[in-house]
């Protein structure tokens, strides 16, 4: 069962895309201006979501030019979960989607030929948080339970069956309530009884008083990646070279904003939309850098943990989210990085 809300209050995985999936480039084109090679190329990257302080390393493109030294220019399209970024992906409004494995997994049980080509966030950052006087302490706590995520299309919705199915339970073993961008009010109003959030977000809420709470991490049950970047079978072997060219610029931003997060947090209050405490800016922005981190100690940016990511796909299959036998090692590509 799922129930749309509408609270007041606004919290992370914040903004997230208020209205559904965005059919323009948002008017937000990324080109730097320092000095760079001539463009030579344009990338659209099609998000989950709109421009957040946690994708800062993204935003500051117009200041710091880090894909216009690799000869590209570069268009963000906001989305509304990791589902709408690759909706806006196969439409052929963008070249590359910025999205969740679940999401991935489900393309490909569609017949989508897809490829994974980088892990943006190799850790999971998902969680399930409940006021402490909820008295929820264990998966199979939810069962009955309203539980909030943002979107249908999103890896909170996806995470939050992973755990469920850790209890045994499935999804019609709760009700499902819809609460977009403002998810923590429902929460802290009693409208639901948890929420499906990520660490930035429960940081953003604890800010924002939400109190005393119960924290379970689906880190716990499934530690897979949280997000990362999948093109089209047939663009990567048209573009292969673009695309190397974009992970180059996008793995020296994030190598810029682990190694000047108060920077990126001055930044973020330029350019994203939800970058209005300095002090908040700079909490999202250092779980994000440690998100970025690979699992496996020494490998560069970007890797891919294949054998964690195989277990996640069983796992979704295991669920019943996809029906297919889904062999990670044939839709990953690692050529690139």
């Amino acid at each position: 069962m799922h129930t749309p809300i509408q609270p007041p209050f606004i919290s992370r995985r914040s903004l997230l895309g208020a209205g559904a999936a965005l059919t323009g480039l948002a008017g937000l084109t990324l080109a730097g201006t320092s000095l760079a090679a001539p463009v030579q190329g344009k990338i659209r990257l099609a998000g989950w979501s709109k421009p957040i302080s946690e994708i800062t390393n993204i935003l500051v493109e117009p200041e710091k030019g880090f894909f216009k030294a690799q000869g590209l220019e570069l268009a963000y399209l906001p989305g509304a979960g990791g589902g709408d970024a690759i909706r806006n992906m196969l439409s052929g409004q963008a070249d590359v989607a910025f999205t969740d494995p679940g999401s991935f997994f489900m393309a490909l049980d569609k017949g989508e030929k897809l490829v994974a080509i980088y892990d943006i966030y190799p850790q999971n950052v998902f969680n399930v948080v409940s006021l402490k006087s909820a008295g929820i302490h264990k998966p199979a706590d939810l069962k009955g339970k309203k539980i909030g995520v943002y979107s249908l299309s999103s890896g909170t919705r996806q995470n939050l069956l992973v755990m469920l199915h850790q209890a045994g339970l499935k999804e019609s073993d709760v009700t499902i309530v819809v609460t977009g961008l403002l998810n923590f009010a429902p929460l802290m109003q009693g409208q639901v009884d948890a929420t499906a959030a990520t660490d930035t977000g429960l940081t953003v809420g604890l800010r924002k008083g939400i109190g005393e709470v119960n924290v379970m991490q689906v880190r716990e049950h499934l530690n897979i990646s949280s997000d990362m970047f999948v093109v089209r079978e047939d663009v990567l072997r048209e573009k292969k070279d673009l695309f190397k060219a974009f992970l180059k610029g996008y793995r020296d931003s994030a190598a810029w904003m682990m190694a000047n997060p108060e920077e990126a947090a001055t930044l973020a209050g330029k350019y994203a939309i939800d970058g209005t405490q300095r002090d908040i800016n700079l909490d999202v922005i250092r779980l994000r850098n440690a998100s970025s981190q690979p699992v496996q100690a020494g490998k560069p940016l970007g890797s891919f943990d294949i054998a964690a990511l195989q277990k996640g796909a069983d796992a979704y299959r295991a669920l019943g989210l996809v029906q297919r036998q889904i062999k990670v090692s044939d839709v990953v590509n690692t050529s690139l990085l």
